[in-house]
């Protein structure tokens, strides 16, 4: 699974989700994408099952790129503790995702089989997603 190597701070606030994305927004790598219709978290388990799901749907035929990185520590308190203590520790990884964010993309395989493929992927993740063209949107 995917985290960081090393990061400056062991833990991390929550933040916000407001806001559309602006960076990673719009397909560079591929011919068809799947991207983001609302904000939320996408954990290291998530992002590697819908890229497992996409694998084998194209049969290794194509090229998939994965475009968010979990690059954020979420912590958890143990079961059944008092408050105080401090903050939990780092239970795992989240990648922080906007409306418009760019998750996956694909090339090498034709609409039909893009179109299974993605959506077999947006099937294993938490949000509300959309498969949308270079060109355009389909």
């Amino acid at each position: 699974m995917m985290s960081p190597a090393r990061v400056k701070y062991r833990k991390q606030q929550k933040g916000n989700l407001k806001g559309k994305a602006i960076r990673g927004s719009s397909v560079a790598f591929g011919d068809f994408a799947l991207i983001a219709t609302e904000p939320g978290w996408l954990t290291a388990r998530q992002i590697e099952a819908a890229r497992i799901a996409m694998t084998r749907k194209i049969k290794r035929g194509g090229r998939i790129w994965i475009r968010v990185y979990p690059d954020k520590p979420f912590t958890k308190k143990p079961a059944e503790t008092r408050q105080g203590h401090g903050k939990g520790n780092v239970e795992g990884w989240v990648a922080v995702v906007l409306p418009g964010r760019v998750l996956y993309e694909m090339e090498g395989v034709d609409l039909a089989t893009a179109t299974d493929a993605l959506a077999l992927a947006a099937a294993k993740l938490p949000l509300q997603t959309r498969l949308i063209d270079r060109k355009n949107e389909l």
